[in-house]
């Protein structure tokens, strides 16, 4: 009788040639049948049956006692059952490759953009689309300077199965053994390269294209604008959903074998994709700097800051290295870019070049852009404090340079750097107007200008609380101040001389025997006064102030001054000048013609040359 050991060693053997026999029956290369079936979608007896027969082939290959022939034809049979193990893997993988609803997914995510809004109210604003001044604030260059930034969260990872619990278990199955037989290598390939064509799909879909740096960086600003919002919406879906998926997928199909291959998968998978999503805000990084990029810029910078943490989760292996660094290079590069942009658009205010006078001084196109600019960075106040780390480079009272104003920062302490640098905007700004309004022939027009585009600055600071918060009160009364100044100033220039000619001083006579009223000089009076209130009608009906509540106040303020005056006039010397030849070529017009005289002025359209007058 056969030692019991002989026996087992006879026993295994038949078992290996029942293995070896089930491997060939489904060699694709030699059987028609076993190339147009598949394993694991038949019966699942017969998957067991194939699953135990590697493992009976893969014990045998341990074992020491097998002889070389044997160990040759069993290594033969293993790499047969590799080859079908492998098809059978990526079969399961290619049956499982529907693309992800990511419609819903994406309408649901409740972290979109709070400026989104703002920012298409301030690009469809009629008054900010002057495109002189747009591209004169835009040729004027300056630099950007560095700071560091933090990462906050905002929303969570949400991962979605990718395929069946009852697939993910064959796909383990088929994993451990390849693994275990010496390909790994060929199991990573087929799952990275299987479910990378997948996330291809959902790119697609996402409207994420396969462009270069080089190619966003020629399209032109409106196409990007367009890109920027939906590379935003397809970012947060893919980090936080189709990647963070992707990655539990892969740790399901290699639960137990360990990380590093796992992460493997991981990387074959979306390497690639994840390069391509973040080339796309590199490319916005890096680009040339233009006012107009600030907001887009901005929006991007806010949505790869609250993806930050999710980055670092998800991307967390060693292996991921690489995109991490992409991703926290990148946000350091926009945030450089905004504070660049501030930079460049100060420096294009002061320096912007205009000097043709704006007809009937009303509001500067310069003006509208600066301040609807400067109310929708306050809109992202929160950010650009964390961006704006130092002061505005001002000038000095003290430096003698008469190209740069004055501000003095001890009258602003307490303010935060982005503070200072939306008072310096407003600061150079009034510089740069008081530049232009010297242009102005006339010096009365001149101060209605500056007090037309102060009034402007003043009303845009009240209308942002976020703005007005940051500017503060007592700035906002230093310019409420200058917005008087320059009322009173028009006032001065133009009506000054006019109540001159109602004043008594001339008009009396005296003599060795009588004293009284000298009629030639009080005609001659009328006649000056009548000729000058005419011409200043006639020239600044046609000037225009645009906001109805200043110029009506500017109306009552003229009235209150000149109608009191001419009706005393009228009432101290009619009765000379009625008492005499032809008083109406003296006294054309009644008190109630000047008052509604006054209605005329600043609507900003020619009257008739010549005042109405009442009937008599």
């Amino acid at each position: 009788m056969e030692p019991p050991e002989n026996s087992n060693a006879c026993g295994g053997e038949v078992a290996v040639e029942d293995a070896q026999k089930i491997i060939l029956r489904w060699d694709s290369t030699a059987s028609e049948e076993a190339r147009e079936r598949m394993i694991f979608e038949g019966d699942r007896e017969e998957v067991d049956r194939y699953l135990k027969a590697v493992d009976d082939i893969q014990k045998s290959m341990s074992s020491t006692s097998i002889s070389d022939d044997q160990d040759k034809v069993n290594s033969n049979t293993i790499q047969i059952a590799m080859a079908r193990l492998e098809d059978e893997f990526r079969n399961i993988l290619l049956s499982h490759t529907t693309p992800v609803e990511l419609d819903s997914l994406a309408a649901a995510d409740p972290s979109s953009s709070v400026h989104s809004s703002a920012a298409v109210e301030y690009e469809e604003d009629d008054h900010v689309g002057d495109d002189e001044i747009q591209d004169q604030i835009q040729r004027v260059d300056s630099s950007a300077s560095n700071s560091t930034t933090s990462y906050r969260s905002t929303s969570s990872i949400r991962e979605i199965d990718l395929i069946p619990q009852e697939a993910v278990g064959d796909l383990q199955s088929i994993a451990k053994r390849m693994i275990s037989a010496g390909y790994l290598r060929e199991c990573i390939q087929v799952c990275g390269s299987v479910r990378k064509s997948v996330v291809d799909a959902n790119f697609r879909r996402l409207g994420i294209e396969k462009l270069s740096i080089g190619d966003i960086q020629r399209l032109e600003w409106d196409a990007l604008e367009t890109k920027i919002r939906r590379w935003i919406r397809a970012a947060k879906v893919c980090i936080r959903i189709l990647f963070a998926s992707e990655k539990r997928l892969c740790e399901q199909i290699f639960d137990g074998i360990g990380t590093a291959v796992d992460d493997a998968c991981f990387m074959e998978t979306i390497k690639g994709p994840a390069i391509q999503l973040f080339n796309f805000a590199e490319a916005i990084s890096i680009s040339r700097r233009s006012p107009e990029k600030m907001f887009k810029i901005l929006d991007l910078h806010d949505a790869l800051m609250d993806l930050m943490p999710d980055i670092e989760v998800v991307f967390e292996s060693k292996s991921a290295d690489s995109i991490r660094v992409q991703a926290a290079e990148i946000l350091s590069r926009l945030a450089e870019a905004a504070r660049g942009i501030l930079s460049e658009f100060e420096n294009a205010v002061l320096r912007e070049p205009s000097l043709v006078p704006v007809p009937g001084g009303t509001i500067h196109p310069l003006t509208r852009y600066v301040m609807n600019y400067i109310s929708l960075i306050s809109d992202y106040k929160q950010t650009l404090i964390e961006l704006i780390l130092s002061k505005p480079s001002t000038g000095s009272r003290y430096s003698g340079d008469s190209t740069t104003p004055d501000m003095e920062f001890a009258e602003l302490e307490g303010k935060t750097p982005l503070a200072l640098h939306m008072i310096w905007i407003i600061v150079i700004l009034q510089f740069n107007l008081d530049g232009k309004s010297k242009h102005y022939k006339d010096v009365s027009l001149a101060h209605l200008f500056m007090m037309n585009n102060v009034h402007y600055i003043v009303q845009k600071v009240k209308g942002s609380p976020e703005l007005r918060e940051m500017i503060g009160d007592d700035y906002l009364r230093k310019l409420t101040g200058k917005l008087r100044q320059a009322a009173t100033s028009y006032q001065r220039a133009t009506w000054v001389r006019v109540l001159y000619c109602l004043r008594d001083e001339g008009l009396h006579v005296s003599g060795g025997f009588s004293s009284g009223v000298s009629r030639s000089a009080l005609r001659e009076r009328f006649k000056t006064f009548n000729a000058m209130f005419e011409e200043v009608h006639r020239t600044q009906a046609t000037w225009l102030v645009p906001d109805n509540q200043l110029r009506e106040e500017l109306r009552i303020s003229i009235s209150e001054k000149l109608i009191p005056a001419y009706r005393s006039f009228l009432g101290r010397f009619r009765s000379h000048i009625e008492s005499g030849k032809h008083p109406e070529n003296y006294m054309k017009y009644s008190v109630e013609d000047l008052e509604s005289a006054v209605l005329d002025f600043f609507e900003g359209y020619t009257v008739s040359q010549h005042l109405k007058r009442r009937s008599q």
